[in-house]
């Protein structure tokens, strides 16, 4: 999977007709469920599904089951196979669970954090050995801490939480949580930029339909691509004299943005 990945769509672990038409609708990244998509009944039929169609041709992201569950010890075997690029931890709590992951074989770790205690053991998490990135479970964080989904204002805190761990712990800038609207594009849209604007790289899907409209806002739009090579050629021409772009001072730290967004424009 790309080392930035934006869009991460998630496929039902007991749906395996469903696996390679995820690997066809255009997300970064595959993330093949097992926890949450799988009702109790069916994890067993789902881990052997999984199992069977894992092959080194088409990486995956794997999502276990927690380590407080039943099922964990069993989902551990997938975690070094061939095509499971990274293992998704559900209710990441402690770091000694990651730990555990990475013993199984994991190649890479991805914590989702979906509790309170999950939020006060960001710094260990983060820094745990093995973790490429972190992502935010933002539905379940607010059932865990009884909070309400009006407009998701009182996720604002929690989510600069995770960019800020993750920016010292020199890992990947995390993953957003779903958006639970599949047809409406202008939430999505909204969902996104504001992930974007508080510093996440990507974002959690849970239906093909969104990862177009992910991929895309989550992109540098032509607007601020025009903007950077002009903040750029300004700065070359002026020799390192002062200059101004739109009305606005150019200085290192817009030339450091003006940077980013055209390197961050050649892999889209």
């Amino acid at each position: 999977m790309p080392r930035t990945a934006r869009s991460l769509l998630f496929v039902p672990g007991a749906r395996p007709d469903r696996f390679d038409k995820a690997l066809a609708a255009g997300a970064d990244a595959v993330v093949v469920d097992l926890e949450d998509a799988v009702a109790p009944a069916d994890k067993a039929r789902a881990r052997e599904a999984v199992s069977a169609w894992l092959a080194a041709q088409h990486a995956v992201i794997v999502r276990i089951n927690g380590a407080d569950t039943a099922w964990f010890t069993d989902d551990l075997a997938l975690a070094g196979r061939p095509g499971v690029a990274a293992v998704m931890l559900p209710k990441a709590e402690r770091a000694e669970d990651l730990a555990e992951v990475l013993r199984a074989g994991a190649r890479a770790v991805l914590p989702l954090i979906e509790s309170a205690a999950g939020m006060a053991a960001l710094p260990a998490i983060a820094g745990a050995r093995g973790v490429q990135r972190l992502a935010f479970g933002s539905i379940d964080f607010q059932v865990d801490l009884g909070m309400r989904d009006a407009h998701e204002d009182e996720l604002l805190f929690f989510r600069s939480q995770l960019v800020l761990a993750s920016r010292l712990a020199g890992l990947l800038p995390p993953v957003d949580g779903v958006s639970t609207a599949i047809d409406d594009a202008e939430r999505l849209r909204d969902d996104v930029l504001r992930a974007r604007r508080l510093g996440f790289g990507g974002k959690l899907c849970i239906h093909p339909r969104q990862v177009a409209g992910v991929n895309r806002h989550f992109a540098p739009s032509d607007a601020e691509r025009d903007w950077a090579q002009r903040v750029l050629d300004a700065a070359a021409a002026s020799r390192g004299a002062a200059v101004a772009v739109d009305g606005k001072m150019v200085d290192k730290p817009v030339i450091l943005r003006a940077q980013a967004i055209l390197e961050e424009a050649k892999d889209t």
